[in-house]
């Protein structure tokens, strides 16, 4: 590892970490240029040379790469180094059944271990703690991701990998566990099974909860930590890019520090490509700065956030995103209102007698879109529901300018478990 792979790279003055960013994109863009034929076609339709790029501010003129790109150059056609050298493959989930396909070389493997490792540190994990890792291993990238990580640094690690959630249960009791690694909907599903077998989750040794795959607003975070008596940390990545590791909270829980000396983030307008403005949503694009089996200029991930480059309260200069508000190809049009899932999400969860348990579905009836809303209700409830439905309706109509056709309050557990993988919230019927 160079100087700047040290975890001193996430406090670096600014105009520091430019210059690391700077030398990185030049090789980078050159590398992809001369071993990527799709790249190399790309930038000579655009008009671009890699000695056009002489600094993150040029990255600007070059293409973005998008996930159809991913689609089109299966399985290898985006790799820039032979299989001889590619001593991991993992895939995402595709548009059309087909996975995309990401390689690492050895040093691959060093960078994402080492991100991760930075990732744990700054939530205050030490060789010292264990983790218990809920997430699945297989060709999903999380599994593995915070695998490598955890025990590059010496912790112990407990692989439980997804679902079978009664020994779940009982590997957190019977091992004292520090950590858990998992999606968000799965924690609190893993909290209604505990206490099921007769545990309170709040009793369990669990310090630090390491969510993330999937949304999760603030209410629903506050949930998981009141039930597990935890601090519930958020972490980003995605397999195009890395995999878990792109980003992570810090325990000031204020945004999630992007390791930007590997990863360099623009946001722009989803619509034009054109940059927005510092602090303005957006969709988010990734550039690799070291990436070496896989590079990848401007990667669309149609995650839509923004950006704090102020200094943390922590005393990294690492720039912060936002949680993920929606995606730019999750956008609900009902009836001419445009909405995320998230957003309907943020409302229903400021009511205290809602369980952070809620599905949307869309139909069509008579040529018209319907969205009917079903949400759960907290244990104990015994107030009116017919009131509780009038006054969340009110609400996402005051907030949104949007009220579901039909609210239905179901009771606890009414709403069926994802057990393994990443919740599903919306169903599209129409």
């Amino acid at each position: 590892m160079g100087e700047s792979d040290r975890e001193d790279v996430t406090r670096l003055p600014r105009p520091e970490l430019r210059d690391v960013q700077d030398e990185r994109v030049r090789a980078v863009v050159e590398h992809a240029y001369e071993n990527v034929e799709f790249y190399r076609r790309k930038l000579d339709d655009a008009g671009v040379h890699p000695s056009d790029v002489q600094s993150v501010d040029d990255l600007s003129k070059l293409p973005f790469t998008t996930k159809e790109d991913f689609r089109d150059e299966y399985p290898t056609g985006l790799f820039a180094v032979d299989m001889e050298d590619v001593v991991r493959i993992h895939a995402s989930s595709g548009t059309t059944g087909k996975p995309k396909i990401v390689g690492y070389t050895q040093d691959d493997l060093d960078v994402w271990r080492e991100v991760m490792s930075r990732g744990f540190r700054g939530v205050g994990l030490t060789s010292d703690d264990s983790l218990q890792n809920a997430y699945s291993y297989g060709l999903f990238t999380g599994g593995f991701g915070f695998h490598d990580g955890a025990t590059s640094m010496g912790m112990t690690v407990i692989p439980t990998g997804g679902g079978n959630t009664q020994r779940q249960v009982e590997m957190l009791v019977d091992l004292d566990v520090d950590s858990i690694c998992l999606t968000p909907s799965y924690a609190l599903y893993l909290a209604e099974v505990a206490e099921d077998m007769g545990y309170d989750p709040a009793d369990l040794s669990l310090s630090t909860i390491l969510y993330g795959a999937e949304p999760c607003t603030e209410p629903m975070r506050r949930e998981i930590e009141a039930r597990f008596d935890a601090t519930a940390v958020e972490n980003y990545g995605l397999s195009e890019i890395i995999g878990p590791g792109v980003a992570i909270e810090c325990l000031e829980q204020a945004g999630m520090h992007i390791w930007e000396d590997h990863f360099y983030p623009e946001v722009i307008n989803p619509e034009t490509g054109e940059p927005v403005a510092d602090g303005e949503e957006g969709e988010l694009v990734f550039t690799t700065l070291t990436k070496q089996a896989l590079p990848v200029l401007r990667y669309r991930t149609g995650d839509l956030t923004t950006l704090d480059y102020e200094t943390c309260d922590c005393g990294r200069t690492a720039v912060r995103m936002d949680s993920v508000t929606g995606r730019a190809d999750d956008l609900l049009i009902v009836r001419g209102v445009n909405l995320y899932p998230s957003e309907v999400e943020s409302v229903v969860l400021e009511f205290d007698e809602v369980a952070p348990h809620y599905r949307i579905d869309l139909r069509r009836a008579n040529n018209l879109d319907r969205l009917d809303l079903t949400v759960e209700l907290t244990d104990g409830f015994d107030g009116s529901r017919d009131e509780l439905e009038r006054r969340i309706r009110k609400r996402l109509s005051n907030v949104l300018s949007f009220s579901p056709d039909q609210v239905t309050l179901v009771e606890p557990g009414g709403i069926e478990r994802t057990k393994v993988g990443k919740v599903q919230r919306v169903y599209d019927h129409r």
